[in-house]
């Protein structure tokens, strides 16, 4: 009997051992938050692309990558320049009307509408008839074609931002990012667009999106980069104000709102109303850098193949004031995913361990003005793009909870969701895929970037369930947050749910970077078409 209870007790440490060392961390939080107060310090400004708040943050990076004993991979030491079109908007000298006969109606840039200078890069005048087309998606996958037997050459198209529910997430997703939903309209004959917002997954509120309507856009210099050729004006709508658009249609707004609601059909029709669109835009050039890292593998072979953690180091910038705070400092929008790569990259030369394949550790700029820096990035890497297997990207993972879900976008897509999910659940975390669906959220940060060159990519976030009480938490903040100046150093943040996400990330990076085979991706993955390009 006492032998057995001394086996027992025996058993009993061990694996009471065995779960300290699963459950111990490299990482306390505070290392972290020291790295993001820092890029979230008024005096840089918002980290607006090619600011020299930016710069200051940039410099700062490259300090802690020399200090984290990386080696400079980018074109100019740790910097990769990149060229930008920044395109402003003369709002005294442009308009938006609806005509319907011999009627117009002016419309409120701060309350009704306003032109999208991401859509409308050119001074244009233009009047266009109006077609609602529903969500106008062209998924030929799903057999969905919204834009079938209608008449749409000259037209402006109207939608619904959203997707039907039989259509999975990565699908949906990818159809309504802006280049491969403007394939179908431009063949279609369309001129411009009008999206409504969805009233029910609008993470900002309208007043708050109206208010910095007119912060400059950019986008990559160079025809390589255009994905929306012939696309002459690009519109924004209050869901607010949308019943104007169907007035004499025979349809309503709110009729076509509690449809998109539950993600349902949605039916196409002419509207009664044109839009008559003047705008004058200015445009100047830009300059702003990606930073680059590496960390040598040590496999003579595999050594040659490179696993990218990722995260963008730029924010908004200065905006229009709120309670008197016009820095938009981007503490977790994404100071929290910066300094990870950075706390992380300081961990491995603290901590060392074998490494396969070597490490990218990238942080790009000009997220903001739509993935630019890492779909520059993805398209010239600054190492041959075959050898890139994997991105790790970190982007607002908002450690505002306890951890107890990991939220894996990517998780069904490939081996490297596959290897997220089995981690989490090795740390004793549920991975669960996207909840909200309706938010896009699998094509808006860098991760989709190389998703379209082929790479298995996943992004990973601090989670919830559905219904839960931290639903309730993470709505609140990007009702109040997001993209406004509270998202700074003096919100509530749970440094142990960093600590925890940063252990986590880490045993994926290594885990990747010492897997005898690449992440590939599944036989049913929509992605996997573009792996042989």
């Amino acid at each position: 009997m006492k032998t057995l209870l001394s086996l027992c007790i025996l058993l009993a440490l061990s694996f009471s051992v065995a779960g300290q060392q699963n459950s111990a961390s490299h990482f306390d939080g505070q290392s972290w938050w020291a790295d993001v107060k820092f890029l979230a310090d008024d005096a840089l400004e918002g980290r607006d692309t090619g600011s020299e708040g930016l710069k200051k943050a940039q410099a700062y990076a490259v300090d802690q990558f020399k200090k984290a004993g990386l080696e400079p991979a980018g074109t100019d030491g740790f910097y990769q320049p990149v060229t930008f079109k920044q395109y402003q908007l003369d709002e005294d000298k442009s308009s938006l009307a609806l005509l319907n006969g011999s009627s117009s109606k002016s419309l409120s840039f701060a309350d009704d509408a306003f032109f999208s200078s991401r859509s409308t890069h050119e001074s244009v005048k233009l009047t266009a008839s109006l077609v609602f087309v529903g969500y106008g998606l062209k998924i030929p996958e799903k057999n969905l074609d919204e834009l079938a037997s209608l008449d749409l050459k000259g037209k402006i198209v109207v939608y619904l931002a959203g997707s039907p529910a039989d259509i999975p997430t990565a699908l949906a997703s990818h159809y309504q990012t802006a280049g491969e939903r403007w394939k179908s309209l431009h063949a279609a004959g369309v001129v411009g667009i009008v999206a409504i917002m969805n009233p029910a997954s609008m993470d900002i509120p309208w007043s708050r999106i109206s208010v910095n309507r007119n912060h400059p856009s950019m986008d990559l210099a160079g025809e390589e980069f255009d994905e929306t050729p012939g696309l002459q004006v690009g519109v924004l709508f209050n869901p607010a104000s949308a019943e104007n658009l169907f007035a004499g249609s025979g349809h309503t707004f709110a009729e076509i709102a509690e449809l998109g609601k539950d993600r349902k059909p949605l039916p196409h029709f002419p509207l009664a109303v044109s839009l008559k669109a003047e705008a004058t835009v200015h445009t100047t050039k830009v300059e702003s850098a990606n930073l680059v890292g590496k960390l040598p593998g040590s496999d003579p072979t595999l050594k040659n193949e490179y696993v990218v953690l990722s995260a963008h180091i730029d924010h908004v910038g200065i905006g229009a004031p709120i309670n008197g705070d016009k820095i938009y400092n981007g503490a977790m929008d994404d100071g929290s995913g910066s300094a990870a790569v950075m706390d992380i990259a300081a961990s491995l030369k603290a901590h060392p361990e074998t490494l396969k394949r070597s490490v990218l550790f990238l942080l790009v700029t000009a997220e903001e003005k739509g993935l630019l820096g890492s779909k520059y990035f993805a398209a010239h890497p600054t190492v041959p793009r075959k050898s890139i297997v994997a991105d790790i990207n970190m982007d607002m993972f908002l450690p505002i909870v306890p951890l107890k879900e990991l939220k894996i976008l990517g998780l069904d897509e490939s081996d490297l969701g596959a290897e997220a999910a089995r981690i989490a659940e090795g740390m004793g975390i549920k991975p669960i895929p996207d909840p909200e669906p309706l938010r896009n959220a699998f094509i808006r940060s860098d991760q989709y970037s190389f998703i379209k060159q082929g790479i298995p990519a996943v992004k990973v976030d601090v989670g919830f369930e559905l219904g839960s009480p931290e639903q309730k938490i993470f709505k609140d903040w990007l009702t109040n947050r997001y993209h406004a100046p509270s998202d700074d150093v003096n919100q509530p943040v749970d440094l142990q749910s960093a600590a925890t996400y940063e252990e986590f990330t880490r045993r994926l990076l290594v885990a990747t970077a010492n897997a005898a085979s690449r992440p590939q991706w599944k036989p049913d993955s929509f992605f996997r078409r573009y792996a042989g390009g």
